[in-house]
Order: structure tokens, then C-alpha cells, then sequence
């Protein structure tokens, strides 16, 4: 039988939704590319930038400690050299990202892969580009991309909506029931849950096309040449076997995002030439 809520829970339970139902904002500038979709976040930046750090910091030690971290010298100068590029580019989207604690690293690991969690903490991939054999301009398209899902928070809208479907209620009424805090509490509470969250869950089809579209621009502004995403989404096709449709896949597929990449370099191109005009 459902118990009806007392009036000192209830009181709890609409402030702490007050407080942390942020809503609907967008979390960047539009650019040149027109990025401008509200998006739904109930959590906070720090909480989920918490989770992410925690993360990001177990998977660098787990590296190390199987000696998969670093291991070029080369490789890592060089992705470095190319996400710093990039890195000098994130104001156009949004200003405080600037002063963000932005890391770089690599991890010997066939996967072709890359990501970028909440806060500036970077991971490239060797497979990423051993396997494609990518160029410096391929190499700044996935990373434009993977710079701008952290520039957007998709790690945060996603978390938000997991928690609002699935365990907010339920985490809600397990905080305000604690002695703690309630804001430590969930973020206590939350760490593991936000965590597993930001690499289980993956991106919706939305999030991935404006990824697409910012991380185009991030590249043309830092000096890369935009057609290069083209001929990267063309390898990763190459290089995947066997995919779902699109309307079954949280992604778009490789025609739809060429396409759609196709479209915008004459929107961005002026903006490498004018980056090429000042190196």
C-alpha cells in the first residue's frame, strides 16, 4: 500500500527538487554552426564533474599499472599538440572552459576510440590511430568532437535524464532519509551510479550530430582542415563491420553524419582559411 507523504518529507522532498531540478538551459553559444537546443539538466556541473574525475583518475591508474599509459612519447606529443590547438578554441563556445583542468592522455588499446569527460579530461586511443591510420586533421576531428560532448555537457544531460527516469525518486528519498547533508549525501551516493552512467549510456543521435557539428568548427578555428572529418567518417565506416540501422542505433549512421559534416564545411572553411593565414 502507498503511504501518503508526511508533511515534513514532503516539504523536504519539493526544496531539494527545487534546488536541483536546474531545468532547461543550453550550455553553450550558438557559433558558427548555430548549436542553440535547450537541454534538460538535474544535476550540477560539480556533481557530475565529481564522478567523472574520480573516474577518469582510477582508469590513469589502471593504465599505469598495466604499463598501457603513455607509452610513446611521440604519440603523445603529438595528440597533445593537437588537442591543445583545439583546446585554445573552446571560448568561441563557451568562456569558462578556458580556464578549465584540461588533461591529455593516451592508452595503448586496440579499441578505435577516444573520449572527453565532463571537466577537459581527454583519452585518446592508439587503435584510433594505428587502425585508421589518421592524420592530424582526422585526429582533430575526433577530438573536436569528443572536446565539443564535453563543451555541451552531454555527459551531464544524460546522467540528469537517467536519474529523473530511473533512480532519482528512489536516491531522492534515500538522501533526505540519511543524517548527512543532503547535497553530500548525493553526491556520495551518486558517485558510483554517475560514473557508470557516463560510459554505459551512450549518446542519443542529437547529441551526436551536434558533437559533430561543434567539433567541425573547434578543428577549421584551430588550423584543421574541415574536409578531414569527411574522409574520418568514411574510415570509421571502413572499420566497423556490420551496423544496426539507423533508426535502431543511438547513432547517426555514416551516410546521414557525412552528409550532414558535407553541408557545413563551406559554413566553416573560412574560418581555416583565416586560421591557416595567421600560423
Amino acid at each position: 500500500m502507498i503511504k501518503t507523504l508526511t508533511k515534513p518529507f514532503h516539504f523536504l522532498l519539493l526544496a531539494f527538487i527545487s534546488t536541483q531540478l536546474i531545468g532547461c538551459a543550453t550550455t553553450t553559444n550558438k557559433g558558427a554552426v548555430g548549436i542553440e537546443r535547450s537541454q534538460f539538466m538535474m544535476l550540477s556541473s560539480k556533481q557530475v564533474e565529481s564522478m567523472s574525475l574520480a573516474s577518469y583518475s582510477q582508469t590513469l591508474k589502471t593504465a599505469s599499472d598495466k604499463k598501457t599509459l603513455n607509452t610513446d612519447p611521440a604519440t603523445l606529443a603529438r595528440v597533445r599538440t593537437i588537442s591543445d590547438r583545439l583546446i585554445a578554441q573552446v571560448p568561441v563556445y563557451r568562456a569558462d572552459a578556458a580556464n578549465w583542468k584540461w588533461e591529455v592522455n593516451v592508452e595503448k588499446n586496440d579499441q578505435v576510440n577516444a573520449y572527453c569527460m565532463p571537466g577537459g579530461k581527454i583519452m585518446v586511443f592508439t587503435g584510433l590511430i594505428e587502425k585508421l591510420n589518421a592524420t592530424d586533421d582526422e585526429l582533430a576531428a575526433v577530438i573536436g568532437h569528443e572536446i565539443s560532448h564535453a563543451l555541451r555537457e552531454h555527459g551531464r544531460e544524460r546522467m540528469s535524464l537517467a536519474y529523473a527516469q530511473q533512480g532519482g525518486l528512489a536516491l531522492l528519498a534515500a538522501v533526505i532519509g540519511s543524517k548527512r547533508n543532503a547535497a553530500t549525501g548525493l553526491a556520495l551516493g551518486g558517485a558510483t551510479l554517475g560514473t557508470q552512467l557516463f560510459f554505459s549510456l551512450p549518446n542519443s543521435r542529437t547529441q551526436e550530430t551536434e558533437a559533430d557539428r561543434m567539433g567541425l568548427e573547434l578543428a577549421a578555428r584551430a588550423g584543421y582542415n574541415p574536409n578531414a572529418a569527411v574522409s574520418l567518417w568514411t574510415k570509421m565506416g571502413q572499420n566497423g563491420g556490420k551496423k544496426p540501422t539507423e533508426f535502431l542505433s543511438s547513432h547517426p549512421s555514416d551516410k546521414t553524419r557525412i552528409d550532414d559534416l558535407t553541408k557545413l564545411i563551406p559554413t566553416v572553411m573560412p574560418l581555416y582559411e583565416q586560421a591557416k593565414v595567421g600560423k
